[in-house]
């Protein structure tokens, strides 16, 4: 009996030990797989960097003031949602620290992350915009990001072997960038024809920042494509009809916005796959965003959604409770929604955080990547993260 007992004990020990290291291990692969994030892109990625921007040393911008960042930080931290962002999300499965901003401060340490988005920021130049009548609200593009991209891997790295092998070490995330271009085309009032006619421009200026990354030395870059505009708020909002086959009856968004985003998404794709083949030793993930956030567009209520998800949570009333005179943040409109997980809108333009935690999950179980992200690494979402 004795000896019987011993046997077991012995057994149970070696059974948990035999856990524990399977545990070791798989933390150990899960952060080994990338030892930093580099970000580029606009407001859907941006955590920080726009409230850097000297236009704004004087007054305070609608989305630096509460409710937003109310969920997660408490805080207003110049993200436009009111908490986390896909990026935060991937970071965390990484087991990363969340990716600064790079106009943050000098001083920051990058070498385990470095955004470079800025909400608003556009793929293509100020000055090719503004030829096709299109006004955006800054100045900063994918090549200025690039510029200060390049500015801060010179004081990473000494030599370009260096730099290589921090960059082979690191996630790329490009974008989400090009939706702002068309954002300020069609809500400017340009034509469906007029924003269509830069789209290969938009495309080729992403390309054209990709193979800059890879012979930087990039090996791993996701690159997501357009969101489904047509189910934007801002958007219903701007483009309202009395007719209903103005609609999708699913979803209730705006079909010929969501074909103009889903023929960006085929073009982009066929581009990335070009660049597959330029470079086979790279992988080039491209991010379905448009799929990722469908899901909860057509069942909302099965994703947490009661409250639907067009209706924004934080606005100043309206049939969708979005007005552009008034946007969250400002005076008028700094009431929110009860409960901010039953929304996927948050402020007309932007998600909730946890629409946004729908969109990551997706990604990083390989749902809407391709190649499958969760092919590439071992991600460790904890336990709490996505909780649905």
């Amino acid at each position: 009996m004795a000896s019987s007992y011993s046997s077991l004990k012995l057994y149970s020990w070696s059974t948990a030990i035999a856990f524990i290291i399977l545990l070791l291990n798989f933390f150990q692969a899960t952060k080994g797989c990338f030892n930093s994030i580099i970000s580029f892109g606009d407001s859907l990625a941006d955590t920080g960097n726009k409230l850097h921007l000297s236009q704004y040393k004087t007054h305070l911008p609608h989305f630096a003031v509460r409710p937003y960042g109310e969920t997660f930080f408490h805080h207003p931290t110049g993200r436009f949602s009111d908490g986390r962002l896909v990026i935060d999300f991937i970071a965390e499965s990484l087991g990363l620290p969340l990716v600064p901003p790079y106009l943050g401060g000098k001083d920051e340490n990058f070498k385990q992350g470095v955004n470079f988005a800025v909400g608003g920021a556009t793929a293509l130049d100020y000055a090719y915009l503004f030829e096709k009548g299109v006004r955006p609200d800054n100045n900063v593009s994918l090549g200025t990001q690039l510029s200060w991209f390049k500015e801060m891997l010179s004081s990473l790295c000494k030599f370009p072997s260096e730099c290589k092998e921090f960059l082979q070490k690191s996630l790329i995330l490009v974008g989400e960038i090009g939706g702002n271009d068309f954002n300020y085309g069609f809500l400017g009032n340009s034509t469906k024809e007029e924003v269509e006619s830069y789209v290969p421009a938009v495309i080729n200026t992403i390309s054209s920042a990709i193979q800059e990354l890879i012979e930087l030395g990039a090996s791993t870059l996701v690159v997501p494509g357009d969101l489904p505009i047509g189910c934007s708020t801002a958007y219903l909002t701007k483009f309202t009809h009395s007719n209903k086959e103005h609609y999708d009856p699913k979803t209730g968004c705006i079909n010929w916005l969501n074909h103009f985003s889903q023929h960006y998404n085929e073009l982009l794709q066929k581009e990335l796959h070009l660049l597959r083949e330029l470079h086979p030793s790279v992988t080039i993930i491209y991010a379905d965003y448009y799929n990722a956030a469908m899901q909860f567009y057509v069942s909302p209520t099965s994703h947490g959604f009661r409250k639907g998800a067009l209706d924004a949570c934080c606005g100043a009333g309206g049939p969708y409770n979005f007005k552009f005179s008034a946007v969250c943040g400002d005076p008028p409109a700094r009431n929110i929604c009860s409960d901010t997980s039953q929304y996927a809108s948050w402020d007309g333009m932007h998600f909730t955080e946890a629409a946004y935690k729908w969109i990551a999950r997706g990604l990083l179980e390989g749902t809407f990547t391709f190649p499958p992200l969760a092919k590439i690494c071992t991600f460790n979402p904890n336990v709490n993260q996505f909780d649905s």
